[in-house]
Formats: structure tokens, C-alpha cells, sequence
């Protein structure tokens, strides 16, 4: 009886592949679409921070890169807020001026969030408080009715122009966040106001060292109101 019995191999039996049909390549070409898409698309932001005031929040004798704006995108980064910020400041915009053009600045931005920091120049030209007053409560109205959370940047004037004008001036911002639930920012110099090392020659303007600070001032407002 022989040791290895050679058994006969079956016989494979030939199969072809199925031919793919046309749906089904675009199928699959479509969902390579999608993923290539999706990897390569820039990352949704929460949105835009429309930072929109005059000379000082437009880096005004100091360079661009260091006003507390530029500083602002810097620390929404490192605090892991995905904000875009824009900067619509012009140097000398007055309430009035901020008005007229407000409505093509958001309409042009849709910002999440619109820092209003205007008034400063009413004050200095002794501008009638109610005039102000009216002017930054339309900008306001206007913001909230494109959906943008408003941030009130308030300023002070300085005593020589009357007890009765500076607490109407001061007031005047309280009042507005208080009536349109706005956030609040009750003076952007605190902290700095008394340092005249803090200012450039004209006594108006924050020197380049001084804009931590005002970001600092700005942040305390600006936090409660961004959203991860």
C-alpha cells in the first residue's frame, strides 16, 4: 500500500471581477470629492469682531502691529478663540461720522460682535452730550438688527470741561449699555489715565506701551461675550 496517496486537485473555476457600473463610479468619485474638500477647506471661524472707534483704536502714531487691535487678534488665538477681527477705526471719527457709515461697514463685515468705541471727539469739541448720546444708540440698534453683539467702549472728558458736561459725558455710555443690554466698557484709560508716561506728546493719545492696557480694559468686556 503506497505511503502517499496523490489525490487529484479540484479544478478552479474562472471568475471575472464585475465591471463597475457608471453610477457607481460617480459614486465613488463623489465622495472622493467630499473628503479632498473637506481636508483641504479653511476652518469655519465663530466669526468677525468688528472693532469700530477713531484714533484710538485706530493705532494712531504708532505702528499698526502694536496698537491693543493687533494685540487683540494675538491673544484670541493664544486664549483659542476662532475670531476673525476688523478694524473699520478712522482717526477724528466723530459719533456722527460713525453713524453715517456704519450701515455699509456691517453690511460689508456681518460681524458676530461690533466693539463701538466712538465720542471721544464729540467731547473734545464740546459736542452736545444728547447729540452723542442719540448717535451711539443708533449705531447700536443698527448693530443688534444685523445680530451683532455690541461691546460700548466708553471714554471720559477731562474736569476742565465742566462738572455738569463730564458727568453727563461719562453717564451718557452707562446708560446706553444699561438700555440696550449691551456689554460695557466704563473707561478704556482705567488704570492709565493719571500716567502722563503713558501718552504721546499731544496728552491724548496711549503710547505704544501703554496698549496692553487698554486690551486688558477691552478684554474684561469683550470675554462674556465670545463664543466657542
Amino acid at each position: 500500500m503506497p505511503l502517499f496517496t496523490v489525490l487529484p486537485m479540484p479544478r478552479a473555476e474562472r471568475t471575472e471581477a464585475p465591471t463597475a457600473t457608471p453610477a457607481a463610479l460617480l459614486g465613488s468619485f463623489a465622495r472622493l470629492f467630499i473628503v479632498v474638500v473637506l481636508f483641504w477647506a479653511p476652518a469655519a471661524t465663530a466669526g468677525t469682531i468688528l472693532v469700530y472707534g477713531d484714533s484710538l483704536s485706530a493705532a494712531y502714531g504708532i505702528a499698526q502691529e502694536r496698537s491693543w487691535v493687533a494685540l487683540l487678534e494675538a491673544r484670541l488665538k493664544r486664549e483659542k478663540f476662532d475670531y476673525s477681527v476688523a478694524n473699520a477705526s478712522i482717526s477724528g471719527e466723530t459719533s456722527s461720522g460713525g453713524r453715517s457709515r456704519l450701515q455699509k461697514v456691517l453690511a460689508r463685515e456681518k460681524p458676530s460682535i461690533v466693539v463701538l468705541e466712538l465720542g471721544a471727539n464729540d467731547g473734545l469739541r464740546g459736542l452736545p452730550v444728547a447729540e452723542m448720546r442719540r448717535n451711539l444708540a443708533a449705531m447700536i440698534q443698527a448693530a443688534q438688527a444685523a445680530k451683532s453683539r455690541v461691546l460700548l467702549v466708553g471714554v471720559k472728558m477731562p474736569p476742565n470741561y465742566g462738572a455738569d458736561y463730564t458727568r453727563a459725558f461719562e453717564a451718557a455710555y452707562t446708560e446706553l449699555a444699561k438700555e440696550y443690554k449691551t456689554g460695557l466698557v466704563p473707561f478704556l484709560f482705567e488704570g492709565m489715565a493719571e500716567k502722563r508716561e503713558s501718552f504721546q506728546p499731544d496728552n491724548l493719545h496711549p503710547t505704544a506701551e501703554a496698549q496692553p492696557v487698554l486690551l486688558d480694559n477691552v478684554w474684561k468686556g469683550l470675554k462674556p461675550l465670545l463664543r466657542r
